[in-house]
């Protein structure tokens, strides 16, 4: 890939083409990113890829404080947003950008268009997010698991036995109803991943069925990064198996 951004890039970026390539999974939490990752890394390492996988509030610069903050519900809108944009920032400069560099395979789980999704919803302009986000580097593929709000609520009590106060948009005072700031907060995400998904050329890939279905799409959309499916060092699909059963444990236990 090229070191193309979507508008000014940060000081210090290396001026030469990047060699490695960035793959995003985009979602709604429950929409099962995790899992796909995971069987993503799996799968082009068997093939011989060297993968990093990254996400949000990975970033050792302002992680820890991101997490107090969301605990102490303490800080506003617009601070929690620059947090974030600081988070992504330490990470892209100092993991995602040197692992390009030496060719390989940056798996993100989220990337830009969740935090300004998020940062819309709380009352930014749709240009003011764009701004903000505009060093990040332009992804090779982007991939939205597309699940609908009554699949990601039951995900959701499956997993953790209660809802998100943050996922639910509680924050928002959307309702005093914890599942129907949930379905309200959900509907006004979904608006701005859709207009997301036109400008910033999503895939959308139903993620409605079985994890192994889901995969087996997202195979097929990631394959021609690597040359044609014939070709050397390409990744051949295959079924999931073990590694779909090492996915769901890594998912369940995050």
């Amino acid at each position: 890939m090229t070191d193309r951004t979507y508008g000014t890039r940060l000081p210090g970026m290396p001026a030469e083409p990047l060699s490695g390539k960035l793959i995003v999974i985009e979602g709604a939490d429950g929409s099962g990113r995790t899992t796909e990752v995971a069987l993503l890394k799996s799968w082009l390492e068997v093939e011989g890829h060297s993968v990093v996988d990254t996400g949000l509030r990975r970033s050792d610069l302002v992680s820890g404080e991101i997490d107090r903050a969301k605990k102490g519900h303490t800080l506003g809108a617009t601070t929690m947003a620059l947090l974030y944009a600081a988070d992504f920032a330490d990470q892209l400069e100092n993991k995602i950008v040197p692992a390009l560099s030496a060719g390989s395979t940056v798996l993100a789980d989220r990337y830009i268009y969740t935090l300004m999704a998020r940062a819309i919803a709380r009352g930014a302009s749709r240009a003011w997010a764009r701004e903000l986000y505009g060093f990040a580097l332009r992804p090779d593929r982007v991939l939205f698991l597309d699940a609908r709000p009554e699949i990601l609520l039951h995900r959701a009590i499956a997993k953790y036995g209660t809802l998100d106060y943050w996922e639910s948009g509680m924050d928002l005072s959307l309702s005093r109803d914890l599942f129907e700031s949930f379905f309200r907060y959900q509907d006004l995400l979904s608006r701005e991943f859709e207009w997301m998904r036109r400008d910033y050329d999503f895939v959308r890939v139903d993620a409605n069925r079985a994890p192994e279905q889901v995969h087996a799409d997202v195979q097929r959309h990631i394959a021609p990064l690597y040359g044609a499916a014939e070709g050397p060092g390409a990744p051949r699909p295959r079924r999931p198996r073990a590694s779909l059963r090492r996915a769901r444990s890594r998912a369940a236990s995050a």
